[in-house]
């Protein structure tokens, strides 16, 4: 099977420029991926934005360029700034068609080499938590639900279920978080994406409408586009080893390992970059003022959260949270 080509991430004004920059150094960190495509997908003003999308830092694109990064128009035709997760779907035609590939949101930090990564069969990060969907009291069920959800673009819901859990266990079910994903050919799978986002949005079937869609949605649809491509469950150490999806900055110093934390400030500190995210908040109080190095003490001296919202929590209380 073919290993990763191409490397597909969004980025546009405010704090993901940062966070692009910062995946971009951690991903060239390791010479094992210099040889890897990096292609940044730049929103750009248009109808479906109230404002300029666009990277608004130069020296953020000087140094995008720098470590090799192709910055690339993405014109949205359909989601836009109302939902910012669901540009993605339409970037994936931004890479060269029939080359794998691996998406990226940019709150990730790479922190070892994923050029050996197996694009294909598709799969996604199981760093997941029971987000979506909510089961109601009076039902439907979730094997009602998801049910409803596979048979609405004919596929078969039957080989993608894990039979350890029990049919009223999320976990049963194909769920994916959409920080990350692979697949064999970006047009196929954007495709696929953006159709089913569309059909769910506009017409919806019956067993959803007690279901929140937004911001869901992406992450409602990939297992459903994982599954009609014929991808299963995999490890792959993207959700180990090699990368962290921290959302929140201060979450690789509270739970990331020694080595992400060195990763961070390794690249961060770096000469020619430094000052560059020195003159963004949480950066600057996180890694340049050194309280990620203390809310890193605290948090050690308690038991460790499980799930986001605990974590999050934790962070906030020990009065570090910042994004």
């Amino acid at each position: 099977m073919a290993t990763i080509r191409n490397i597909l991430i969004v980025a546009q004004d405010g704090r993901l420029q940062y966070e692009a920059l910062l995946f971009a150094a951690s991903l060239r960190h390791f010479p094992e991926n210099r040889d890897l495509r990096l292609v940044v997908a730049e929103p750009q003003p248009g109808p479906l934005w109230s404002g300029d999308p666009r990277i608004s830092r130069p020296a953020i694109r000087r140094e995008l360029r720098a470590l090799g990064a192709d910055i690339v128009p993405l014109h949205c035709k359909h989601f836009g700034a109302r939902y910012p997760q669901g540009n993605k779907l339409e970037a994936l035609a931004l890479l060269p068609a029939n080359e794998p590939f691996a998406f990226f949101d940019t709150d990730t930090l790479i922190t070892g080499p994923i050029a050996d990564v197996v694009a294909g069969p598709p799969t996604a990060s199981q760093l997941v938590e029971p987000t979506w969907p909510r089961e109601p009291l009076y039902g439907p069920s979730l094997a009602e639900i998801w049910g409803a959800l596979f048979n609405r673009f004919g596929l078969d819901m039957t080989p993608t279920l894990d039979t350890r859990f029990r049919p009223d266990d999320w976990r049963r079910y194909l769920y994916f978080n959409a920080g990350w994903f692979t697949g064999d050919c970006p047009h196929q799978m954007g495709e696929h994406l953006l159709h089913y986002a569309q059909s769910l949005e506009r017409d919806p079937p019956p067993e959803l409408a007690t279901q929140v869609l937004f911001p869901w949605l992406d992450q409602i649809v990939l297992p459903l586009v994982i599954a009609a491509e014929g991808g299963v469950r995999r490890e792959t150490g993207l959700d180990a080893a090699k990368s962290l999806h921290y959302r929140a900055l201060p979450e690789i110093y509270a739970f990331g390992s020694d080595h992400a934390v060195t990763v961070l400030e390794t690249v961060t500190r770096a000469p020619h970059l430094w000052d560059i995210f020195n003159q963004y908040v949480s950066f600057r109080r996180m890694v340049f003022k050194e309280n990620g190095r203390a809310l890193r003490q605290i948090i050690a001296a308690k038991p460790k959260p499980l799930t986001y919202s605990a974590r999050k929590a934790a962070i906030m209380n020990a009065g570090h949270w910042v994004r």
